[in-house]
């Protein structure tokens, strides 16, 4: 199992609007063979601080699964207008 960290700074003023977009882009991630489960946080302090977290399978299962399909573009194009610069999106694995 690897979990994705996806930091995600968004546009001052439209953390609503990105809420409401990741709420219902959402879906096109959910489908994907080899996720186990997925996260959305929002920064307290930091209000337009907004950190995905997704367990997939294997870090092939995250790319070929989903990033490699037409649901990958639809899901930036719904969530990308939020965002003050390019997601910071690593890969980490439990350590035993």
């Amino acid at each position: 199992m690897v979990l994705e960290v996806a930091e995600i700074k968004i546009i001052p003023g439209q953390e609503e609007g990105f809420k409401e977009a990741y709420r219902t882009a959402r879906e096109l991630v959910k489908v994907s063979p080899g996720l186990r489960s997925m996260r959305m946080t929002q920064g307290v302090e930091s209000p337009s601080r907004f950190v995905l977290l997704i367990e997939w399978d294997s870090v092939e299962a995250h790319e070929q699964g989903f990033r490699e399909t037409d649901r990958f573009p639809k899901w930036r194009e719904s969530i990308g207008p939020f965002f003050a610069e390019p997601p910071l999106v690593e890969h980490v694995a439990d350590i035993d």
